[in-house]
């Protein structure tokens, strides 16, 4: 029997590779062996402040990025979190449930609410996670895919389904995070040491799904490398590796081929053939993405909801009874 994943991201535009083989590479190869729900969490982006019509924007335009990715609403289900009003219902019963102490130790909230000032960050900024956490027992998910710093958000949500269930009777699955291996970790082209990140301040730390042949050859050219020349896959050479993590990834090539044939040979001749690597996958993805209108995208998110509804209503109509509220 399939099992249930569920995914989401937020819905900030910009996304890049690093994006793209860190999750949505792995979404679109887990459809085809799981009982797939990905979702846009607007409600989470909200967490800090959102020009409405941006948001709106943004929420359509990585709605396209999944389609032209290879997300297959025939396979999934693909919807906008706002869309299926369970979730807020389900964040505010879980949190209930949930202890300050517990989300004081998020690491994320400590990060953000350090680079905003922790006096001005808002409630849900801190709440996130409770939220997150209702987003995945909604739909009695199995299987979360998650970059590291997720992970102890998974954590929390296992932590509050077994709270919930010991106290009113087993409702929720106890879900479990899914990391990748190196797509999980694709770090800057400018610093190897920190995750690329679409609002790092140089457009050197990454190469957006929308950057041109050009655009992508110079960032490439300009990426950051290690003592020596010689092509090995080695964490004593982290800018170098990361490099070879994108090719890999992105030509299906081994680490072991890719290390092979460049023996003998410098950066130059391995940034060249990258660059080539990576306009020959954006290229033919950005022309699906040309080719997915607004309407396309609404009739998609349309056609989710209603099943992402149906799910909803009947876990909520359960947790409703388990809690005592009144039909």
């Amino acid at each position: 029997m399939a099992k249930r994943l569920f995914s989401g991201i937020q819905p900030s535009g910009n996304l890049h590779i690093g994006n793209y083989l860190g999750a949505i590479k792995q979404w679109v190869e887990l459809q085809d062996e799981n009982d797939a729900i990905f979702c846009v969490v607007d409600l989470h982006a909200i967490t800090v402040p959102q020009e409405p019509e941006d948001l709106r924007k943004k929420t359509l335009e990585i709605v396209k990025i999944y389609l032209a990715a290879g997300i297959d609403p025939k396979k999934c289900i693909l919807f906008v979190q706002s869309h299926v009003k369970e979730h807020a219902e389900l964040g505010w019963v879980l949190g209930t449930l949930s202890r300050m102490a517990e989300l004081e130790r998020m690491t994320q909230f400590k990060d953000k609410a350090q680079k905003g000032g922790a006096s001005e960050s808002g409630v849900g900024l801190f709440t996130y996670p409770i939220l997150m956490a209702a987003d995945i027992l909604l739909y009695d998910t199995n299987i979360v895919p998650v970059g590291k710093d997720q992970m102890q958000h998974i954590e929390l949500a296992r932590d509050l389904a077994q709270r919930f269930n010991a106290r009113f009777g087993e409702t929720f699955v106890i879900p479990e995070g899914k990391l990748s291996k190196e797509g999980n970790n694709i770090m800057g082209l400018d610093d190897p040491m920190k995750k690329m990140s679409k609002s790092a301040s140089s457009e050197y730390n990454y190469i957006a799904l929308t950057d041109d042949a050009e655009t992508v050859k110079k960032k490439i050219k300009k990426a950051v490398t290690d003592s020596g020349s010689e092509i090995v896959y080695s964490d004593e050479k982290p800018a170098l590796k990361n490099l070879i993590n994108i090719y890999t990834l992105l030509s299906g090539e081994s680490i072991e081929d890719i290390q092979k044939k460049y023996v003998g040979k410098g950066y130059g001749d391995f940034k060249t053939d990258l660059a080539e690597v990576v306009v020959n996958f954006l290229t033919p993805f950005q022309e699906r993405l040309q080719n997915i209108s607004d309407d396309d995208a609404l009739a998609v998110l349309k056609a989710g909801a209603e099943k992402a509804r149906a799910l909803a209503e009947a876990k909520m109509k359960t947790v409703r009874a388990k809690v005592g509220f009144l039909e």
